[in-house]
């Protein structure tokens, strides 16, 4: 059996290590918070390591589902990271949002490691029900060792080819998801301005061309954002499209709706939306308004 290692356990990664355990691989976690992963273990059965390094020597395979960049290159290069462990773990997969130079650079300088470029698309739904769709920079031959542990967190893989791939595929998706976030709550309050019921309004965009699944899924917080929990953070939409407008400024690809987007989202974190829910906008448009 695999021995599998996992990094990060915030909303989706808590969820994701724990369909790992329950898929029967032995499963060692390390969290920045510690007492998370001592909270994660007792649920799972698994066992916690005191650093990143520690964690890769006690692993066949490693996971990791981090914020940003930041925290990534800190996890991978900081005192006792992942980069530094003799021996153990053959393969990290990169699970998170990160820009693609940041996973082409850990894929360079992870030695006789390799780096697999896999982050994933999905709600926090998905990754509860292992349903995640997993956007992996890689050919068929190198996800095959370790099918079986993206398996367990996933219900499909699109290879994508090279490093990198993966981490650029993840910020397009997400720059329609966040475009389509925008959209949405202006239409909501176009709607509600004209006197149409927020409820009414919502049943008639789910119902008509528009319609996409996270219209679906993620109905409640649109409609009641306070009474539900956060599913993605205003400021993680807001470092995804930054990313994705970076890249397309290497690339010389034109992104002119994508930018205004990122000024509407930096402007709601401005004054202190970041930590709620990229529904929010509703209610930040509905506050710019008045």
């Amino acid at each position: 059996m695999i021995r599998v290692g996992f990094a990060g356990l915030g909303r989706m990664g808590t969820l994701m290590a724990t369909n790992v355990a329950h898929a029967g691989f032995e499963l060692s976690l390390w969290n920045r918070s510690r007492d998370r992963a001592d909270r994660v273990a007792r649920t799972t059965g698994a066992t916690t390591c005191r650093t990143p390094r520690e964690l890769v020597e006690r692993s066949d395979v490693v996971v990791t589902m981090l914020a940003d960049d930041g925290a990534s290159e800190q996890v991978h290069r900081g005192g006792d990271g992942l980069l530094g462990a003799n021996g153990g773990a053959t393969r990290l997969i990169e699970m998170g949002t990160h820009s693609p130079r940041h996973v082409r650079q850990l894929a360079a300088d992870a030695g006789d490691r390799i780096v697999i470029d896999a982050p994933v698309s999905g709600s926090v739904d998905a990754a509860r029900d292992a349903r995640l769709t997993i956007l992996a920079g890689a050919d068929e031959s190198t996800i095959e060792p370790v099918r079986s542990v993206l398996s367990a967190m996933g219900s499909e893989i699109v290879c994508l080819g090279s490093v990198g791939a993966g981490a650029t595929m993840k910020l397009a998706v997400n720059m329609l998801i966040h475009g389509l976030n925008q959209t949405l709550a202006e239409s909501l309050n176009l709607a509600e301005a004209a006197g149409i019921p927020p409820a009414t309004a919502y049943r008639a965009i789910e119902e008509s061309a528009a319609a996409a699944p996270m219209i679906r899924y993620r109905k409640p917080l649109y409609l009641d954002e306070g009474a539900n929990p956060v599913s993605f953070a205003l400021s993680l939409a807001r470092k995804d499209i930054a990313l994705a407008i970076d890249l397309a400024g290497e690339l010389g690809v034109p992104m002119p709706q994508t930018k205004l987007n990122l000024d509407q989202l930096r402007a709601a974190e401005r004054v202190g939306y970041g930590e709620r829910d990229m529904a929010s906008m509703v209610a930040y448009l509905r506050r710019d308004a008045r």
